[in-house]
């Protein structure tokens, strides 16, 4: 009997390539969903500005396969497109980033194979990947120079004096303003703010109640109590240690 005819078929062609390149890798097969050829959402993703751009400007892409790696890096493949035989094979973007990251990177513009998924596996990994790599590490670079870094949040301290809270004044007009409209009275004097004592039930809620307003404005409330500080007239005496008696000389 004759040698069967390999199966070279797209799918069939991702499938072993997928288990040729280095890495655990899947490989899913778009097929031509009822003739709709709806496949933007793949296609918008392919990461080339060259000859796989060029053809999926040109032709319609009928159906495709995407291989997929465990850190998340992907691969369009899709029929020669006009190109002659073989296939097109690009890397796509990667996934949930800032279109600013992208920004000035060189695209890894895809390359054209042979039907011959070991041969391809080699093309990819030594120019495609080699490539694909670069530009990704960039890509992931601007995207943690855009992602400010988180900011320590402010603090306001409330301290307890004779009953009464008091708080420097702040800078922020908001946060002064918060202050005052849950029944802090500014001291002119002293510059702060006092929340009195003279019901204390009442004083509970302005404390509670501008302590979370304060904090969707991102400050942080902390009360604190009075620095305990020795009488005035006294000092505090220093006890000198007590000394071990000495030990008793041996009788001879």
């Amino acid at each position: 009997m004759p040698d069967p005819i390999p199966d070279t078929s797209l799918g069939s062609f991702a499938a072993v390539l997928a288990g040729e390149l280095p890495g655990a890798w899947t490989s899913t097969y778009h097929p031509d969903r009822g003739g709709d050829n709806d496949h933007s959402n793949l296609t918008d993703a392919v990461w080339d500005m060259n000859d796989v751009a060029d053809a999926l400007a040109k032709h319609t892409v009928d159906h495709c396969a995407v291989l997929e790696r465990h850190d998340g890096t992907r691969l369009f493949v899709a029929d020669p497109l006009g190109h002659g035989e073989g296939y097109l094979i690009a890397a796509m973007a990667p996934a949930n980033q800032p279109a600013e990251a992208f920004r000035g990177v060189r695209e890894p513009d895809g390359i054209a194979v042979d039907a011959d998924p070991f041969s391809a596996a080699e093309q990819v990994t030594v120019d495609l990947l080699a490539r694909y790599y670069v530009a990704a590490h960039h890509v992931f670079k601007n995207a943690e120079q855009l992602t400010p870094a988180p900011s320590t949040p402010e603090r306001l301290v409330m301290t307890w004096s004779d009953g009464s809270l008091v708080v420097d004044k702040p800078d922020r007009a908001d946060a002064a303003r918060v202050l005052t409209d849950h029944g802090f009275i500014l001291d002119p004097a002293r510059d702060v703010l006092v929340l009195p004592g003279d019901d204390t039930a009442q004083q509970a809620a302005s404390v509670r109640a501008s302590g979370e307003r304060l904090s969707e404005l991102g400050i942080d409330t902390v009360l604190r109590s009075p620095q305990t500080q020795p009488a005035l007239g006294t000092a505090t005496v220093a006890v000198p240690p007590t000394a071990s008696p000495a030990p008793s000389a041996r009788r001879r």
